[in-house]
């Protein structure tokens, strides 16, 4: 599979090292799937604010979940962060635009394996920034060891 999407490590780099909240889309308590790990490790070694999106709106790490972006509280969040199937991440990234100014979205992220061209256009043309097909824990030893090489 080619796609036109080519992630900025500018922009990994900032979304990682910026302290803001991460929602986690598809977060439930199933600790066998990787949005458990993966939201674990940002809540813990990144000490980022997590919070889980999911039908079931179950609290996970400590973190109260919501059953849609619609459901979470008026604040300000960093980075959606797709836990869903290619074919399921447009209706996500459709609810983060329209849910963008009152949550104060910045971006999408679509974990690894996640492509959706057209969804990052829209998301894009929405005002926000778009990383696609990769994950905050692969990336974070390459954004971390170019930080300590300065």
């Amino acid at each position: 599979m080619t796609y036109r999407h080519r992630n900025d490590p500018d922009l990994i780099r900032e979304l990682l090292n910026d302290p803001g909240i991460w929602v986690v889309v598809g977060l439930s308590g199933n600790t066998a799937r990787p949005a458990h790990g993966v939201a674990q490790w940002l809540k813990h070694e990144l000490h980022k604010g997590i919070i889980p999106v999911h039908p079931k709106a179950e609290t996970v790490h400590g973190e109260q979940g919501y059953a849609s972006l619609a459901d979470i509280p008026d604040q300000d969040v960093k980075v959606i962060d797709c836990f869903v199937n290619s074919e399921h991440v447009g209706a996500v990234v459709d609810q983060a635009i329209e849910h963008k100014d009152r949550l104060q979205i910045d971006a999408i992220w679509m974990q690894l394996g996640v492509v959706d061209e057209d969804a990052a256009d829209r998301a894009r043309a929405a005002g926000m920034k778009v990383v696609m097909d990769t994950c905050p824990r692969i990336e974070w030893p390459r954004v971390r060891g170019e930080g300590s090489a300065r």
